[in-house]
């Protein structure tokens, strides 16, 4: 389990490829303190395991399932990757719950200044991403843990707003349109639309579908 702050913005060293596998090598100092093999670092959102480490790179295994449904297929050596350690029992939840699980990708469409903040519009490859994104709720881009401005069912597209600190402290300085990056909805919306759809369905009428509606969310004391 991750919350989405950034430690570490790492460089990919090596990327090591055998048809939908990998394993990448990645510089790194502060997420290296203390890692152990079998550790479970964020890269780009994506939770990875350690399976080797020295005083200055880790390496961890990439699963054709994780090729397939992250941007890490597309990373080029020297390329910076943001890095988060998980999260410790005794810490503190600054950001939300992130267990770095990509529900997707999605390209950046759209990049502007707006005063000391700089506004990402966003559209996800599978646009029903989008009926777990909820304005002002958590989302997760690359690994950091944003705050979504708005959400555009209509163009397929969601915003983010990111102040300078966030910017100057991940690789998230670096995208520009048509750059792809790792898409986490909020766990909560994620698993309450699943458990209202699964019982709903269950409770329908034959050939009534289910799903989160405004009536089953009523039913439910939503």
């Amino acid at each position: 389990m991750f919350t989405g702050l950034i430690e570490e913005v790492g460089v990919l060293r090596r990327m090591q490829r055998r048809g939908e596998a990998m394993i990448l090598t990645i510089a790194a100092s502060k997420v290296l303190e203390d890692v152990k093999l079998g550790d479970s670092i964020a890269v780009n959102g994506v939770c990875l395991t350690v399976v080797s480490a020295d005083g200055g790179t880790f390496a961890a295994d990439v699963m054709p399932e994780t090729y397939r449904h992250t941007n890490l297929q597309e990373l080029k050596p020297g390329e910076a990757v943001n890095l988060e350690r998980a999260m410790l029992a005794g810490g503190r939840y600054g950001g939300h719950i992130v267990q770095g699980h990509v529900d997707g990708t999605a390209v950046i469409a759209s990049r502007r200044k707006d005063a000391n903040a700089v506004v990402f519009t966003a559209k996800p490859h599978r646009r029903e991403l989008l009926r777990h994104v909820v304005p002002q709720g958590s989302i997760t881009l690359d690994g950091i843990s944003l705050t979504v401005v708005s959400v555009d069912g209509s163009a397929g597209a969601l915003t983010v707003s990111i102040i300078p600190h966030t910017l100057r402290e991940t690789a998230l300085q670096a995208k520009q349109p048509g750059d792809t990056i790792n898409v986490e909805c909020d766990i909560l919306g994620k698993y309450v639309d699943h458990l209202l759809s699964q019982r709903q369905a269950q409770a329908a009428p034959a050939g009534r579908g289910g799903g989160l509606t405004e009536a089953a969310l009523r039913e439910y004391g939503f």
